[in-house]
């Protein structure tokens, strides 16, 4: 029996396929239809999930029910970065920040064009719905609200 880890170099190319599930289509379709957000509902919990999910982590009951959320949120925490997944730098700063939106539990985190603060209001700005494919890039980027 082998005690000791194998260690073998080299690249290992890894192939996926990511599929965002039931309530993730029902999330992308809404963004990509009518540029607006949704969560899924627990109605014996009383919560709305942001991102959707299909079932309550509080009471697991499967969730088919799907509400539309404001377009506006807080935000509860940001980063300025410099540099991009790979480490590179960036020819400019992005920021990111973490919004969580009234009446869901949960949240989004996504690029923004501001300078913010924790607790600035913001809102989601849409692509324009031709360019609109299905993703969370349809979400061009959150802007402070003035």
């Amino acid at each position: 029996m082998t005690t000791e880890p194998i260690r073998v170099e080299g690249d290992f190319p890894v192939y996926f396929r990511y599929t965002v599930g039931v309530a993730g289509e029902k999330f992308f379709r809404e963004i990509m239809e009518n540029g607006r957000l949704v969560a899924s509902r627990c109605s014996s919990c009383n919560l709305n999930y942001l991102p959707p999910r299909i079932y309550c982590e509080r009471c697991m009951s499967r969730l088919e029910e799907y509400v539309p959320v404001e377009n506006e949120g807080t935000v509860e925490a940001f980063t300025i970065t410099h540099q991009d997944a790979e480490g590179n730098p960036l020819q400019e700063p992005v920021g990111v920040a973490l919004v969580r939106f009234p009446g869901a539990y949960g949240g989004l985190v996504h690029r923004t064009i501001d300078v913010l603060a924790i607790g600035d209001r913001v809102r989601a700005v849409f692509k324009d719905k031709k360019e609109r494919t299905g993703s969370i890039l349809d979400i061009k980027f959150f802007e402070k609200i003035s």
